[in-house]
């Protein structure tokens, strides 16, 4: 239940959908952003097709997203639902490091991106700044992306974003140690596509051998560079 004073007819009342695919978060940001008087939780989603399912149906002001689902991409669904519902504003919430995350996420259309470490007070100022049409980074993210408009960005970071958004993800599978049937399988792609993009993701990076792919990849996700 929510702890809030009764509002006025005049009060406008945000409608929030959460898509995280643990029980826990979902329950602890619903209890955080219904606390608010003027936020409400219209939903819960736990993967990327009750998501996009969800927002179709609920047509919420804000989605809270997860940029990884068990069931398939947070970019994916931030460029399907605002296929289809172009005024939906999307902020990512997240585990992993905003770089090169973040980028990638305004690319798809997402309004802002926050790591989950932030705290609640953080994650409702990124919530409201979203609300009121502004983008949200935090201040470190913001001076990389300005650094990246002016050149300044290193070697490794730019052949990271040469990669396409499904390249990125298979890349990201490459080093979190999955195979490439599996990676098929997460993806929804043949074993030929994903191997197609395996070779296309080692020329971009300037690799000789997929063992370089492989121990590159894995040293990313340790690193979270």
């Amino acid at each position: 239940m929510k702890s809030e004073p009764k509002k006025s007819s005049n009060d406008r009342e945000y409608r929030i959908l959460i898509v995280d695919d643990h029980p826990i978060t979902r329950q602890g940001l619903a209890q955080l952003i219904n606390f608010e008087s003027d936020l409400n939780v219209c939903g819960e989603a736990d993967g990327a097709r009750q998501a996009f399912n969800l927002i179709d149906e609920l047509k919420p002001d804000l989605v809270l997203l997860d940029i990884t689902l068990p069931d398939g991409s947070g970019l994916e669904v931030i460029k399907d639902a605002l296929a289809l519902h172009p005024r939906c504003q999307i902020l990512v919430l997240s585990m992993h490091e905003e770089s090169p995350y973040a980028e990638r996420v305004l690319r798809a259309g997402g309004r802002g991106y926050i790591m989950k470490q932030a705290g609640g007070k953080k994650i409702m100022e990124a919530i409201r700044k979203v609300l009121s049409g502004k983008v949200y980074l935090s201040d470190a993210m913001s001076a990389q992306v300005l650094e990246s408009l002016t050149g300044g960005r290193s070697q490794d970071r730019t052949l990271l974003q040469s990669l396409t958004d499904r390249e990125f993800e298979v890349f990201e599978l490459i080093g979190q140690g999955k195979t490439t049937r599996a990676m098929a399988e997460y993806l929804h792609l043949s074993v030929k596509t994903v191997g197609v993009h395996r070779l296309n993701i080692k020329r971009k990076l300037g690799l000789d051998s997929a063992s370089d792919l492989v121990s590159f990849a894995i040293r990313w996700t340790e690193s979270g560079w």
